[in-house]
Formats: C-alpha cells, structure tokens, sequence
C-alpha cells in the first residue's frame, strides 16, 4: 500500500459525500412534486403519461396496490426483453447478422435486466444486436433502476408520514424517477464518455489490417449511452464482454474515476432524501456513516490484500502485488477500490478480473454482495435492505432496554420483525441452497475451471451474485449451461422481489400506524451509537450466516497459500 493510493481512495470518498446533499435535495425536491429546472420541459410530458395510464401525480396507492403495479409492469418488461432475444435475428439494426438468443439464455438475460442484476452468460458484443442492446437492455437498465428508487421512496414514506394507508403512486415515482433524474444525468455523462473517446455510432463493425497484415474485426456500437446508465443505475451489464477493463468502455483514469462515482452518487444520495423526508438529515447521516464505515473496512482489506500479494511470488522475489487479471492502465489500487465498489452497490461492473484477487481480496467482494448489498447498494435497492437492517437493530435495542422498539416514532412491532426476517433471510436461503446443489450436481461441477477451495469460490459467487441482483461474475465458471442459466435465473427472481414484497408489507403497516412522540426513553438513532449498532448487526447477521460457506472458500484458499500450495 501507497501513500498515493489511500490519497486516490480519500479523493473518491470525497467527491461522493460533496454529491451527497445537493443530489439528495434534488430528488427531494422531484419526489415531492416540487418545480425544479427540468419541470417546464418535462411537467407536460409526465401529465400525459399520466393521463394516458389513466392515474395522476395525485392519486395514492394502497401498499398491495403499489406491489401489483410493480410486479406486472416487471413481468411485461421481462416478456418483452425476452421476445427481443429470441427474434432479433429477423429484427432492424442487426448489422453484423446476430442470431437468435436461445430460450435458456434469453431467460436468464431477460430476468437478469429486468431484475436490476445485469448478470452475462454472453459476450455482448458477439451476441447481442443494437436494437437488443438499445431497446431492450438499455431500457431495462432504465426503469429497473427507477423501480428499486420507487420501492425506496414507499419505504421513506412510511417513517415520513403521521399515518395514511397510501405509500405512494408506483407509476408516479417511476415516471419521475426516470425523467428527471436518471435520464438527465445519463444524457449529461454520454456527451463526455463520447468527448473521452466511448463509441456512441450505429454504423457496422469496423475491419482494421493488424500490423502483421491480418484482417480484425472491430467491435463498436451504442456503447457510451448503455455506459451511462449502467452505472448511475448500477446495473453493470458492459456492452462488450470485458465490460469497464475494456478500452472502448473505460478510456482512461478520468472515465474510469467518473464510473465510480456514478455507481454511488445516487445510492449515497437517498440517505439524504430519507433525511429530509423525515425531517431529520442527521438520520440520513448516521445511515450513511453506518455503510462508509463497513465500505472503508472493505477497501482497506482489499487493497491490503492485493498489494500484499502471494508470498510464494516473494520468495522468488518478485515484488510489487498481485498483478494478476488487473489493466496495467489502473494498477492495484483503483482495481481493488472499484472491485469493493461494485460489489457494495448492485452494479456489477468490473474492470479487473476478481478471480485473479488473492483469496482475501476477494473475499470482500463475496462478503459485499452475501450482506444484501446495503453498503450504497443499488439505486433505491440498497436503501430500503439497509432499513430493513435499521428494523432489526432497533428490535434489539428495544430488548436491551426493555421497551417497545420505535423508529422515527413509529412502533416496530410483530409483524414488521416477520417480514423483515422473511426479507433478509430469502437471500442466504437462495444462495447458500443453489451452492450446495451445484456443488454436487456433476453437470454443475463440469462448469467450474479450477479444482479445490477456489473452484468452490467460483459457484458461491456466482449464486451471491446472482442472488443479490449484482450480476459480477468471479471469473473461471462457464455459465452459459441449461443449469446455470435457468437455477441462476431464479435466484435473481427470489434475490429481487422476495424482499421486495415484504419490505413493502413493511411500509404498508407503518404507514398505517400514528407518529408516536420522542421522550426520555427513545434511543436516538442520529448518533455514534446508533451507527456502532447498526453496523454490528449487519456485520454479525451477515458473519453468523455466511462464515461456514467463506470457510470452505476463501479462508481456507488463503491459510493454503500462506502455506506455499499452489492450485
């Protein structure tokens, strides 16, 4: 480790905390039907969307409602993608004749967009047409992210209001979600990845003479427009398979500085929008501290780990870390920091290959996604897991003292401790369960490229992955199968909506319930304390149900190589 290195990792902490409050206020301001810059261009067009749907920004949503709503505009989205898939061959804007994805991998692909998790059995730029990437992934990268925004915002409700049956209006929340939020910013970051050198064309592929005289064929497309939003929405699916470590996606250190902001911006953001919709920005705040405490532990780990490297490589004295699967262009500092930020945030994005990390450094990425993703976490997503978390910490509390748990004055109480529980633990259940099998499961094991505890780390991964709507991929495992393709499918499906369900069963009864009044016993959940014990039960949640799987992975790869073993 470099003192030049933390200085990289403190300037990208800042310039995301000096995001934080005038992005917050922004989409505050939007959420709240308040006039902003964007409103006279944009206010006509949402009445009509409205008028056309037949709602208006006035009309509430019961918490069933709302989830109905959700869940057929995501099925109608998912039959869609997954009709572009299958048709694209005889579809427009096909220039280099793709043929039609198959039904096992269109399924997976379509679940994996619409889900938010962006996970690739393919490589895009030999799979995929232009209208497939344009009007299928694209736009699913769009309103996919809008919709964990939207279940974030009902949640928010739910502590911000005195009482009322209504979270909100799942179409309303969309819509602005989308236009004046993610579309404006998506439209600002593709005019510069264009102006670093990102194609953005929909000419054909370009042929190029290689200095040898052969003849090569040169990928190029739509990409800085599907760049863009893949990362403000931290989706993460690359246009081209190598995804952010590709040239043509990630130039420079600029774009690839600018990416990592943009995976976070909007995440970090919403805890300043709960702030202020509760009328307390200091709980916001303490939300905040509690997911840069465990982000900064996880960068430092990693980094250590990476710059450390084997100490096998040491003894034949070859210094300098673990250069293995890194761009040369990035080195081991921004590759570790961006490895922790993708797997902190639902995004997925890679530019390194994380198999290549030492078996600690990747370990945190495992840990990142196996938490729920709650560290930033995906856009909207990674706000209303971590409250889950904040209800769990607050019961706890509440038995310490030996009162009724509260939040913000409203009761945490049976039901709510049931969901949340039903919430959290869909995504071990869903992990853990499909790893065991694929452990055993000949077919399953023939897809894993290398033997013993890494080949292991291969399949946790990849179900972690899956499960917590990331979509990286550890490297190593050949995905593209019947098996992984359908069980990995199902695993988004379970990771995405069964805890969105019960989180927005959550809202719906706290919504219902009267702002109880603060008094001398209400634990304060602005401070140190709160943000010390939030963390703890994230970490000891997360530690107690995911140790014996790290144990049989990474751990046990690590104390072999310490050892000298070689695989």
């Amino acid at each position: 480790m470099t003192l030049n290195g933390w200085l990289q990792i403190l300037l990208y902490c800042g310039i995301v905390l000096a995001l934080v409050k005038p992005l917050g206020g922004y989409m505050t301001r939007v959420f709240s039907g308040e006039r902003t810059l964007l409103s006279p261009v944009l206010v006509p067009i949402e009445r009509g969307l409205y008028a056309l749907s037949g709602t208006s920004e006035r009309e509430e949503q019961h918490w069933t409602t709302y989830a109905v709503s959700m869940l057929a505009f995501n099925l109608l989205g998912a039959l869609v993608l997954y009709a572009l898939l299958r048709l694209q061959a005889v579809l427009p804007y096909n220039p280099a004749g793709m043929a039609a994805v198959g039904p096992e991998l269109s399924f997976n692909t379509a679940v994996s967009f619409v889900s938010n998790t962006n996970w690739q059995n393919y490589g895009g730029e030999s799979t995929m047409s232009y209208l497939t990437q344009m009007a299928g992934l694209t736009v699913q990268n769009f309103v996919s992210a809008a919709t964990g925004i939207a279940i974030a915002l009902a949640f928010i409700r739910a502590f911000s209001r005195a009482s009322g049956k209504a979270v909100g209006n799942f179409w309303v929340d969309m819509v602005r979600a989308t236009f004046y939020i993610l579309l404006p910013l998506s439209i600002v970051m593709t005019l510069v990845f264009v102006a670093l050198g990102v194609p953005q064309t929909l000419g054909a592929y370009v042929e190029a003479t290689t200095l040898e005289g052969a003849k090569q064929t040169i990928a190029v497309g739509p990409v800085a427009s599907q760049l863009a939003i893949k990362m403000l929405g931290t989706n993460g699916g690359g246009f081209f398979n190598a995804n952010s470590a590709h040239p043509f996606e990630n130039p420079d250190a600029i774009s690839n500085l600018i990416q990592m902001v943009a995976i976070f911006a909007i995440g970090a953001a919403m805890t300043n929008v709960f702030g202020r919709m509760v009328g307390n920005q200091k709980q916001g705040w303490a939300i905040l501290a509690s997911m840069f405490v465990l982000f900064l532990i996880g960068v430092g780990v990693t980094y250590w780990a990476e710059a450390a490297g084997n100490p096998l490589m040491h003894a034949f004295g070859l210094e300098g870390g673990n250069m293995e699967g890194k761009e040369v262009r990035f080195g081991i500092t921004l590759s570790s920091l961006f490895a922790v930020i993708t797997t902190a945030a639902s995004c997925g994005a890679v530019n390194a290959m994380h198999g290549s990390f030492t078996a600690l450094g990747g370990l945190i990425p495992l840990i990142n996604m196996q938490l729920g993703e709650v560290i930033v976490g995906g856009v909207g997503a990674g706000f209303y897991g971590i409250l889950l978390f904040v209800i769990i910490a607050i019961f706890v509390a509440g038995l310490m003292v030996g009162r009724t748990p509260e939040y913000l004055g409203k009761k945490i109480e049976a039901k709510e401790m049931k969901m949340a529980v039903l919430a959290i633990l869909c995504l071990p259940l869903t992990m853990l369960v499909f790893t065991a099998i694929a452990s055993v499961l000949p077919s399953a094991v023939a897809s894993v490229g290398t033997a013993g505890a890494h080949g292991f780390s291969e399949i946790l991964y990849a179900y972690s992955s899956a499960a917590a709507n990331n979509g990286s991929a550890f490297g190593g495992l050949t995905g593209n199968t019947p098996w992984y393709n359908v069980t990995l499918g199902i695993a988004m499906l379970a990771g995405r909506f069964l805890v969105i369900i019960p989180a927005l069963a959550i809202a719906g009864s706290l919504a219902a319930k009267k702002t109880v009044p603060a008094s001398n016993g209400t634990f304060p959940t602005d401070g140190p304390l709160f943000v010390g014990l939030l963390t703890g039960t994230i970490v000891i949640v997360g530690g107690l149900t995911f140790f014996p799987a790290l144990a049989l992975g990474p751990v046990i790869e690590h104390l072999m190589m310490i050892s000298g073993q070689t695989f």
